[in-house]
């Protein structure tokens, strides 16, 4: 065995992808939630490849000098390229920063250097980009290049978040591979083995992705959710400089706070369109005191797509935070005047 086992769901995924390692592009894009394990999923490929065991079949050896070096995380053929604040993160379970995510060009031009290098073991030469969407439009262009011509033994595992944010020309270049969601029971029996208490809950938190899952179980952001859902509970007394203040204060990650609203907003029209609610069935009462509003937030669902977009841009956050919290409250207003 070498570095980190893949994920109990992840097995089949593999089994699929290894057994058409003879069609193999050069490279592979990784798609999927995150929260699944993409990360560990690219990272075992990445170490299968670069395995120089003549007899490996669907796992690295864990033995040979090629696994040896990967396992010791400085494999001369190997490189991660990410933006600087994630690529020592275990993925989607670091604490949220406030740096940009952002790859470079100059990033990428130090790739191209070590790509077209001679490879030191004579085998292949592997590169992780993650996220790739973090390519900034310089980065993705001068990475196009090196995956327009490839040199001989080079393989690219792309691992994404949001794919369809990439270049259409460097998705073009890639085989998509999608790491699906596990099965829910599966992600809660992990859960519980992991010491997770009300697995169930967290999962529905987080969409059903169980690394996600696992992280909200544990943040220490919990009590600053609890706080915005109460106050998205009753709009018509919603302090929105107050919570504004509050929010930039606590430094999170904007997207993280945006995807609370999102989730909110989803569920609150979800119940109020079909009596279903994903996320937050631990404020299933408010959201069902609310969701006879709902119609009225459909339209705000697209404000909040619109700032996700946006998220990780350099931003004046207490304004962008008071600005969708009055939002959020105008759509009642008109609700109520329109009743």
């Amino acid at each position: 065995m070498i570095g980190e086992p893949l994920y109990p769901w992840q097995h089949g995924a593999w089994q699929e992808l290894i057994a058409g390692t003879a069609r193999m592009p050069h490279a592979l894009l990784l798609t999927g939630e995150p929260g699944v394990g993409k990360r560990r999923f690219a990272e075992r490929l990445a170490a299968w490849f670069l395995c120089e065991a003549p007899s490996k079949t669907t796992e690295p050896c864990g033995v040979c000098e090629g696994c040896r070096w990967f396992a010791a995380g400085n494999h001369p053929d190997y490189r991660v390229l990410a933006p600087a604040d994630e690529a020592d993160d275990e993925e989607e379970g670091s604490k949220p920063k406030r740096k940009l995510p952002v790859i470079g060009v100059d990033d990428v031009r130090e790739l191209a250097d070590f790509v077209n290098l001679t490879t030191h073991r004579g085998g292949a030469k592997v590169t992780v980009v993650y996220p790739a969407e973090s390519l900034n439009a310089a980065a993705a262009n001068a990475f196009l290049k090196t995956l327009e011509e490839p040199p001989a033994g080079a393989q690219f595992i792309l691992v994404a978040h949001h794919w369809r944010r990439l270049l259409p020309t460097i998705r073009s270049r890639c085989r998509i591979y999608p790491l699906p969601m596990p099965d829910h029971a599966a992600a809660a029996g992990w859960l519980a083995v992991q010491g997770v208490v009300n697995p169930e809950l967290h999962l529905a938190h987080t969409g059903g992705a169980p690394l996600a899952a696992l992280d909200d179980a544990h943040a220490e952001w919990l009590p600053m959710r609890e706080s915005v859902l109460g106050h998205l509970a009753n709009p018509g007394a919603l302090d929105v400089l107050a919570v504004a203040a509050e929010l930039e204060k606590s430094k999170l990650d904007t997207a993280l706070v945006i995807g609370w609203l999102q989730k909110w907003v989803y569920d609150l029209v979800s119940v109020g369109l079909s009596g279903k609610l994903r996320y937050y069935p631990d404020c299933k009462d408010e959201l069902t005191r609310l969701s006879v509003r709902a119609p009225q937030l459909v339209k705000y669902s697209e404000t909040l797509q619109a700032a996700q977009r946006l998220a990780h841009h350099p931003l004046n956050l207490r304004l962008v935070y008071e600005s969708l919290l009055n939002d959020y409250v105008a759509a009642f207003r008109v609700s109520r005047a329109k009743g």
